[in-house]
């Protein structure tokens, strides 16, 4: 009896010893942050600004690595499909194609158990603007504009994206009718709002702030809870009495199923020590882009209330998915 008792003993001790001596060697290579997206986008320059400070907290490097086209899944499924053991991570976990595109089509994995949440480092509002040369100075005139006239038009990036979602939840709350203009992109719709083709757009705050800056856009509220860090003076929509609050563009990071729950904890307490260094905050406010950290378990729960708000959204506002 006492033989089967340290039998068992010494086989737990040699496991714990297993998995301790696994993690203490994590990483012994450099760790790829695929990107689903090309380079110069939102997502790549946050990834590159993580990339930078990163020596700092990692001993090994972490690379950036672009794998764009198909509309950002073929880069989402290589994580899928990639080996559990840390090395290769997704880097943008929790935008559109998240939260957004798998109301509209079937993907080809699983969004809730072929990946593994490691944390939430940012989060763009969505941002309502209009050309600086309109007569509408604030959201207020904006609506009473558009009650009296038959609609409002709005560039947006992509039919059935976010920003898209967005306009239209913002028309429903005001009573006011919008007719959304989807363009070759988001930088084509910015250009169209630019040139005062429409009567408002908008998009991230990275998208807009360069605008803003040279005068060119005036942005009247922003789509979150609270106001977005990168533009503070913006004021939400909630604050103006409309209740419109969706996810903007969101930049998570996920392993594929199966990365050991260590190696995760690691991970994750590396991405929090680099969303608190003073040199990561800097290149981030220079990008236009605000530092909102969440942990694996809260950003587990706030994806899923965000993904099934989407959800519910596309129902009530009518939009036709496939």
């Amino acid at each position: 009896m006492h033989k089967r008792i340290w039998s068992v003993l010494a086989t737990a001790l040699g496991l714990f010893v297993a998995s301790t001596s696994g993690l203490a060697a994590y990483p012994e290579k450099p760790i790829q942050l695929i990107v689903p997206y090309g380079a110069g986008g939102s997502t790549d320059l946050l990834a590159r600004a993580i990339a930078t400070v990163a020596p700092k907290y990692f001993p090994q490097p972490v690379v950036v690595v672009n794998k764009g086209g198909g509309g950002g899944i073929p880069g989402r499924v290589e994580v899928v499909r990639a080996k559990p053991d840390g090395y290769t991570l997704l880097f943008g976990w929790g935008s559109g194609e998240d939260l957004v595109v798998p109301h509209q089509r079937k993907l080809p994995y699983d969004l809730f158990t072929d990946l593994e949440t490691v944390c939430r480092m940012s989060i763009h509002s969505i941002a309502l603007a209009v050309p600086a040369s309109s007569p509408y100075k604030s959201l207020g005139d904006l609506v009473k504009a558009g009650k009296s006239k038959e609609y409002l038009t709005a560039s947006v990036s992509t039919k059935g994206a976010s920003v898209d979602v967005t306009f239209l939840l913002f028309g429903k709350a005001a009573g006011i009718k919008v007719t959304t203009i989807p363009g070759a992109g988001g930088a084509d719709a910015i250009t169209k709002l630019v040139g005062g083709h429409v009567d408002f757009g908008g998009g991230h705050p990275s998208e807009i702030l360069p605008h803003m800056k040279a005068g060119r856009l005036r942005a009247l509220a922003v789509a979150l809870e609270n106001r977005d860090g990168a533009i503070p003076d913006v004021p939400t929509f909630k604050e103006q009495g409309y209740d419109v609050v969706t996810a903007g563009s969101v930049k998570g990071v996920a392993a594929p199923k199966g990365t050991p729950p260590e190696v995760i904890a690691y991970l994750e307490k590396k991405f929090k020590e680099i969303s608190e260094d003073a040199e990561f905050k800097k290149i981030m406010g220079d990008l236009g882009q605000p530092v909102d950290y969440m942990n694996a378990a809260d950003y587990k729960v706030w994806f899923k209330k965000s993904y099934d708000q989407f959800g519910a959204l596309y129902k009530t506002l009518g939009i036709e998915t496939k």
